[in-house]
């Protein structure tokens, strides 16, 4: 078992289609889900219920209890978390997605702005910080 079974931390199509996408490849499949949100489920070997798609504990037991050498986080929720990341490769557990390293930072829009910047790489005219909560970027002054 172990390194030959995913557990798929998401939900909906994009679950699905990692679901298919992994059976294709020969793995053995594991869906999570939360009580009445069980659709992409019959697209997984097993499913295992859990009380929030967000928490990286009860995610890492159940990718433990049913023998996952990988998580794979899906869209959003834990897909950008580096500390969750760093928490699957502590428990043995690889995390199907970028490095903790490349998370840490390309997970910061402005520190993979300077780094782009740094290396050449041409960048659309953005805010040059923070630009508060709801507000849109802009480019010029």
């Amino acid at each position: 078992m172990g390194a030959a079974a995913v557990l798929v931390a998401n939900r909906g199509e994009i679950a699905v289609r990692v679901l298919r996408a992994a059976a294709e490849a020969g793995l053995r499949t594991v869906a999570v889900y939360e009580e009445g949100d069980t659709a992409h489920t019959r697209s997984a070997d097993e499913a295992v219920p859990l009380s929030g798609y967000l928490d990286g504990a009860a995610l890492l037991a159940a990718a433990r209890a049913t023998g996952c050498g990988f998580l794979h986080p899906g869209y959003g929720f834990l897909s950008e978390d580096a500390g969750f990341a760093r928490r699957c490769g502590e428990a043995g557990i690889v995390f199907v997605g970028p490095s903790p390293e490349v998370l840490d930072v390309f997970g910061d829009k402005r520190r993979a702005r300077e780094l782009a910047a740094g290396l050449g790489v041409p960048c659309s005219p953005g805010p040059s910080g923070p630009t508060g909560r709801g507000s849109c970027w802009r480019t010029g002054p």
